[in-house]
């Protein structure tokens, strides 16, 4: 049985190892509890980052720092992980599609990382800035159009709004038709939600779109990848668009609603900019908030504690970027030195194209509806209990209903120069398997990107 909290306040152990777990409702109502007590053992402790999966937890902003910093002695290739290797995490642990090695950037280190990290940069840098604002402002127009006509002015702002945002916006950038950008979009959602069968069907809708791009190539991220110098094969294309997937769109969409929370919130002083709400979400609710597991090359000593060569130390962005040894100074400090996008060689390298996304998003909800308002009070809304991400549950809002104008009436707005940096790319699928036979178009026909692309139309 788990122990109980004690009358100090401290989080209760877990039976497995005695460590604080990192996991399920007590944890996800109140994380920073939990943190400040870790931060009582030191820069790092052990913790379960689920059942029977201990990892050693960095809490401290400069240990995190030096980490992230410090490719030589810490890789990201969890092939190194002592625990998986002897057999002793078990089969259907949530930490597995997290933690468990994937041929892409993220989970790779030295030439090999540097030749993939070269293609995703390189190829994010095509991106035309103008048509991202434009691209966001459409995504966000058509989602106000679905729910800003309600007869009771009524809605929920995540499952409506934020989450949705990036799906469809990452669906234009990798030049999805409909149809596939429908299954990607399905796909990407259900690894998220845990729907069984969920990677089968984005890695069928990916291979189907390298497939596409092979024969017809285009203007669009997937094309980008398949022609760089880099000569990725259709496999590490794949993993490619799944890592930007996965990092770029659930991420992405807690970011633009604890953003727009924040703004709406009866805390948040009048006048202050939107793109400072999107800073201080990053810095106080770091979307990807325990991730990035890194694999010491051999014994590590920090502050007293050895880190033993192999076995996963996780940074905690979020108790990084709440570390009191910080905040006493952070006023001083660049609005882009929190961690949420990672730091060192393994850092988000969309990071500007996220933060515009986020904050263009958060100014299309309001400029569409002016007298929006939360229905509860920002410090009761409650919070995804996982280690993993930081995520409101729900955001309930209310407004006037009206009609929202259509996509012809959408203008293209001013380039936003990005002031700050978002979090580092999170879960993948660990393997794909394409199905014999193509997913049935008519099961997924007129789905959330067929209908957004419509839209766009005209039609």
């Amino acid at each position: 049985m788990h122990q109980q909290s004690d009358t100090t306040g401290i989080p209760a152990g877990s039976h497995a190892h005695g460590n604080i777990p990192l996991y399920g409702p007590e944890f996800g109502s109140d994380p920073e509890r939990h943190y400040a007590h870790l931060r009582t053992l030191g820069p790092s402790a052990p913790v379960d980052i689920a059942p029977d999966v201990e990892v050693e937890l960095v809490t401290s902003y400069d240990a995190s720092l030096y980490i992230l910093q410090n490719p030589a002695s810490f890789v990201r290739d969890s092939r190194r992980w002592n625990a998986l290797n002897e057999g002793r995490v078990p089969a259907d642990s949530p930490a597995l599609p997290m933690m468990g090695y994937r041929p892409n950037a993220l989970f790779s280190d030295g030439a090999a990382h540097a030749r993939l990290r070269q293609a995703v940069t390189d190829s994010l840098a095509t991106v035309d800035q103008v048509r991202l604002v434009r691209l966001t402002q459409q995504s966000a127009d058509y989602l106000i159009s679905r729910f800003s006509s309600e007869p009771l002015g009524q809605a929920e702002l995540m499952a409506a709004y934020a989450q949705p945002l990036p799906l469809l916006v990452f669906g234009d950038l990798f030049g999805c038709p409909p149809e596939i950008g429908d299954r990607v979009i399905a796909g990407i959602s259900g690894i998220f939600q845990g729907t069984a069968g969920a990677d089968e069907i984005l890695g069928g809708a990916l291979a189907e779109l390298i497939d596409l791009k092979r024969r017809q190539p285009g203007e669009d991220l997937t094309t980008r990848l398949m022609v760089h110098s880099a000569r990725l094969t259709d496999e590490e294309v794949l993993h490619q668009l799944v890592t930007l997937l996965s990092g770029g769109t659930a991420p992405l969409g807690a970011a633009i609603g604890t953003s727009s929370a924040l703004y709406l919130s009866e805390d948040w002083p009048s006048g202050l900019p939107i793109e400072d709400a999107v800073v201080q979400t990053l810095w106080n609710y770091a979307p990807i908030a325990n991730y990035a597991a890194h694999y010491p090359t051999q014994d590590v000593e920090l502050a007293g504690r050895t880190l033993r060569a192999g076995d996963p130390v996780l940074i905690s962005f979020a108790a990084a970027n709440t570390d009191p040894k910080l905040t006493e100074h952070r006023e001083q400090l660049s609005s882009k030195a929190h961690l949420a996008f990672g730091a060192g060689p393994h850092g988000c390298p969309a990071k500007d194209p996220a933060f515009m996304i986020a904050a263009t998003a958060v100014e299309s909800l309001l400029n569409r509806l002016p007298d929006v308002e939360l229905r509860v009070p920002f410090k009761e809304l409650a919070w995804v209990p996982t280690p993993w991400s930081r995520s409101l549950v729900t955001v309930p809002i209310r407004f006037t209903p009206r009609t929202v104008p259509s996509a012809a009436a959408s203008r293209p707005a001013a380039p936003r120069t990005a002031d700050t940096t978002l979090p580092s790319a999170a879960a993948t699928p660990q393997t794909f398997q394409t199905p014999r036979t193509t997913q049935d178009a008519s099961q997924l026909k007129g789905g959330l990107f067929s209908r957004f692309r419509a839209w766009v139309r005209g039609e």
